[in-house]
């Protein structure tokens, strides 16, 4: 039937296309954003030049032949590792080194208590701080990217910042336990790294709880990518609680997939970087780049804690928001930690 003129037109119910089509374009335009980030990331790795990349492999001798690990043979082990670090920085020192020949001098002091030590490569230490037989209360520090012998002290100084905070009930454990990709390399944006680590760090948690007992509540404190690390190690482990701090992801969709019994914690202080981030995973170049859902997102489901103006580096700093919860969660008083 024709319309004569001045006749209204009839209304008749259209498809939303117009609706629906711009939505899909923008939902693939995102989808495609990530993925030309996370590309452009992975090539920004391979041609930015590392530093440390041409350097000369710094001698070392292989690790210390030591004890079972038990509280009757810590001092022994503790011994033993000082005397592996001593003959290190005297081998890097002899090479010329002495950079590394501070850091193993270091490592060889005294006062330090350590379950592990490498000196081969960038590096590998495991550092006890308070009377671990003793304690009740024990956290366990994994770190991020571009830790090594040689920036052991940033990290360090961290884990005594919690341990003053703890008192003669707790202890710190720094585990540098793993070799730790650089922050621009290509290993920084894949689980390769975390995939050899998490064995040894479940190995690891299993031998700490020879020495502490089944009734000491262990904490486990991811930072960066060790975040990626201990989601690896997660499933099943004896720990009462497990943190992610200034996580790029976990490689888990959520903290139910990790599959502990733990608590799981996450927090991101405002100034971070790692906040933008694409938190997200893709298959590229025959591996898995990027780590998936935000841990501080509310579709992981963790437990999620302000961190105030923390950055990047400055979770464990004295006086700061951030620390004082850590304390709360390592103590037990988890009904005092706010939820952000």
């Amino acid at each position: 039937m024709r319309r004569t003129a001045g006749e209204p037109r009839a209304y008749r119910a259209e498809p939303r296309a117009h609706l629906v089509e711009p939505r899909a374009r923008l939902v693939e335009g995102l989808r495609r954003l990530r993925r030309t980030l996370l590309a452009v990331a992975v090539v920004a790795a391979v041609v930015v030049p590392v530093s440390g990349a041409a350097r000369p492999r710094i001698p070392a001798p292989a690790p210390a032949v030591l004890a079972p690990l038990t509280a009757p043979n810590l001092d022994r082990i503790y011994g033993a590792n000082r005397a592996d670090a001593a003959r290190a920085a005297r081998m890097a020192a002899d090479h010329g080194d002495r950079t590394r020949a501070a850091a193993d001098r270091a490592q060889a002091a005294p006062s330090r208590r350590l379950l592990y030590f490498d000196g081969r490569g960038t590096g590998r230490a495991v550092e006890v701080l308070g009377d671990l037989a003793h304690a009740d209360r024990v956290a366990v520090l994994v770190p991020g990217s571009d830790t090594s012998l040689e920036t052991y002290g940033r990290f360090r100084a961290g884990a005594l910042a919690l341990k003053d905070r703890l008192g003669p009930r707790g202890a710190v454990v720094a585990w540098l336990g793993y070799e730790t990709p650089g922050t621009i390399s290509t290993t920084v944006l894949t689980p390769a790294r975390a995939k050899d680590a998490a064995p040894r760090l479940r190995a690891f948690l299993r031998g700490l709880r020879e020495v502490v007992g089944p009734a000491a509540h262990v904490s486990l404190l991811c930072h960066s990518y060790g975040t990626v690390v201990c989601g690896r190690a997660a499933p099943g482990l004896d720990v009462s609680d497990l943190v992610l701090l200034g996580s790029p992801g976990t490689g888990a969709p959520s903290a139910a997939a990790l599959r502990t019994p733990a608590r799981v914690w996450a927090a991101r202080g405002s100034a971070d970087w790692v906040g933008h981030v694409p938190h997200a995973s893709v298959g590229l170049f025959g591996t898995t780049v990027g780590f998936g859902t935000d841990p501080v997102s509310p579709s992981f489901g963790a437990r999620v804690f302000p961190a105030g103006s923390a950055g990047h580096s400055g979770y464990f700093a004295p006086g700061s928001e951030s620390l004082a919860n850590l304390t709360r969660i390592v103590l037990g008083d988890t009904s005092e930690v706010p939820r952000a």
